[in-house]
């Protein structure tokens, strides 16, 4: 048959786009259907928003640290940062349309709905496609609780015109703990509501007890093992029930508990294309239980962290399959993941847990961050990392609690990804004196 278009993708995060440009470029037809902004939640309404208002807390926080080498007081102006992070991400719809149409994508605006497994209909308009590539990302988890359309999403925390006085944020994970920092330096009064007894649960423990340490330290209020059962209106704002027997006053509460699988409403139960609670399922070739329609990104059920990077991996590895320069099942790299708190959590590759139960096979160092005369020079007076090593003394993960920990666990992925042994490492020259050099020197 012949088809309106070679691939047809629905949405256009990073999921798509990465690999849809390039795609297009070696002269494959395309198209992106999306019925919100271009560029999905990232660029909109996630990584690069949330970055962007706190650059200035991370500021901030290391003109305190370099007291009393700098001296005064700074105050973080809400209305001004919000102005702030939408210049700079009001513009990434239209630049990532551009750069879609520059190479012949067509960008078709509207909700989408299969039809068959070559069709899809956006209104009563129907494309026709050799092959489709559901994209479709995740959305805001809401509590199922009496007075739940009282509680606010983190797209609505991106976009509020001032602080609250009082903050509660419901939820212990990336989101919650990113934008209860963000809340305290703006002024607020933050208390955050852990369903369990810890938070951000797929790091190092020890490391996450230090965030929540500072941020207690910052005036945060922690409440554990404690579930919000109901959420009522007051004269001045939200009071939530808990299961304590407790209640929590605020002005303005977040529900981060959790995201979840863009699955409802396209179509799949329809074509058998089969999906779970966590997302679509797929082969090793992303295919899904229907040969010729694909996933990508954070509707994928995976082990691998939906994060922005591994959607990228992903969009990537369709590019290259689609293009006929690969048959070969995706071989994911490892994949590192950050918290942007106060200080940094970032970890890549075999876990501390992991090399812990298996100590016949990895050896396990650590570093206290203060130790080092390069992080001396900023002050930083806490932090810690771990290395995990194999047998043959190669680094397969490792994982930092610090203000540089970020920027750390990107200078040694290299040498995890590639398994670089002490004759690799010792022909990297790094710049120096740079929080490169000083991670390297720790191997």
């Amino acid at each position: 048959m012949t088809y309106q278009y070679d691939v047809l993708y629905l949405g256009s995060g990073h999921g798509t786009f990465d690999g849809a440009i390039p795609l297009a470029s070696k002269g494959v037809k395309v198209g992106v259907i999306e019925e919100g902004l271009i560029g999905g939640t990232c660029p909109n309404r996630g990584c690069n928003a949330k970055i962007a208002l706190d650059a200035p807390v991370a500021v901030q926080r290391q003109l305190a640290a370099l007291n009393p080498v700098l001296t005064g007081q700074t105050q973080l102006h809400w209305d001004a940062s919000l102005a702030h992070k939408n210049a700079v991400i009001d513009g990434l719809p239209a630049m990532i349309g551009g750069l879609l149409k520059s190479v012949g994508v067509d960008v078709i605006n509207g909700r989408g709905r299969l039809v068959d497994a070559h069709t899809i209909a956006v209104g009563e308009t129907t494309y026709t496609t050799d092959k489709i590539v559901l994209a479709t990302g995740l959305h805001p988890h809401r509590l199922a609780i009496p007075g739940q359309e009282l509680l606010h999403d983190s797209t609505d925390f991106l976009a509020l015109p001032e602080m609250p006085k009082h903050l509660v944020v419901i939820g212990g994970g990336y989101i919650a703990l990113e934008f209860a920092t963000i809340a305290n330096a703006a002024g607020s009064t933050v208390t955050v509501v852990l369903h369990g007894d810890q938070a951000l649960r797929s790091f190092h423990q020890p490391f996450v007890e230090q965030v929540l340490r500072e941020l207690s330290a910052q005036g945060v209020t922690l409440l554990r093992n404690t579930s919000v059962e109901a959420a009522t209106a007051t004269a001045t704002g939200v009071q939530l029930t808990t299961n304590t027997g407790t209640t929590l006053d605020a002005d303005w509460v977040l529900d981060a508990t959790g995201r979840l699988p863009n699955t409802a409403n396209l179509g799949l139960e329809d074509l058998g294309v089969a999906y779970t609670a966590n997302g679509i399922t797929v082969n090793d070739h992303l295919q899904t239980s229907v040969p010729n329609i694909y996933a990508s990104g954070d509707v994928i059920d995976k082990t691998q962290p939906r994060l922005t990077p591994t959607a990228i991996f992903e969009s990537t590895y369709l590019m290259h399959l689609f293009a006929n320069e690969t048959t070969a099942p995706i071989d994911y790299p490892a994949i590192p993941t950050t918290t942007f708190t106060s200080p940094r959590l970032a970890q890549v590759g075999v876990t501390v847990a992991e090399a812990q139960a298996h100590p016949d096979q990895y050896t396990v160092e650590t570093h206290h961050i203060p130790d080092d005369w390069y992080r001396q020079v900023g002050q930083e007076t806490g932090g810690d990392n771990a290395l995990i090593f194999d047998r043959d003394h190669r680094l397969v993960g490792a994982t930092e609690v610090s203000d540089q920990a970020p920027d750390v666990i990107n200078t040694l992925l290299p040498a995890i990804v590639f398994h670089y042994g002490p004759a690799e490492l010792e022909r990297l020259v790094y710049l120096f004196p740079t929080i490169g050099a000083s991670a390297w020197g720790q191997l």
